[in-house]
């Protein structure tokens, strides 16, 4: 299991039906080692806190695997590390393995997993696509939170190391169907 690339983004306004919306879902990959507190990735910030970022939400996870599904399935979209709005791109890691609670280590810092994503209508502003929150559902590939329960530094090509598991808690995909 390993970090393929880290994902930062800061708030920005786009229009979407006639309106300007502010959203932070456009995250591109950052070199080096990244610092990672309690509420964020450093250079990330979320837009709105009532349903992204906090504690619970500091960090979004989407495993590599899944990208080859969507150039399939939207063979005309531009899919770099982070079109998902993801901080973390991983290797290794999949939906139906993660168990709510894991913990783990990635370089100094360490994580809980707290939930899936549940997507909202600013990734059908991300890929142009009235369809994308259906297809994203369908497809079962929500990716996952994570909180941070020890602050420190990561970097892409990191290893991803689990520390602790309750093999009796639900899978990130078990949560994700429900």
């Amino acid at each position: 299991m390993q970090v393929i690339s880290i994902n930062v983004g800061q708030p920005r306004e786009v229009e979407w039906r006639d309106q300007i919306v502010r959203t932070s879902i456009f995250k591109e990959p950052v070199p080096g080692r990244v610092r990672v507190d309690r509420l964020n990735i450093d250079g990330d910030r979320q837009s709105d806190l009532t349903v992204h970022g906090g504690v619970a939400k500091a960090a979004y996870v989407y495993p590599s695997e899944h990208y080859e599904f969507w150039r399939k399935e939207l063979p005309d979209a531009d899919l770099p590390w982070g079109a998902f709005g993801e901080n973390l791109t991983t290797s290794g890691l999949s939906e139906d393995d993660v168990r709510i609670g894991d913990r783990f280590a990635i370089g100094s810092a360490e994580f809980a997993v707290t939930q899936p994503r549940m997507p909202c209508f600013k990734l059908t502003i991300r890929f142009g696509r009235a369809d994308m929150i259906k297809r994203f559902f369908r497809s079962g590939r929500s990716g996952f939170y994570l909180a941070v329960t020890k602050e420190g530094e990561i970097e892409a090509g990191d290893d991803i190391t689990l520390l602790s598991r309750d093999d009796d808690a639900i899978t990130i995909a078990e949560a994700f169907a429900r």
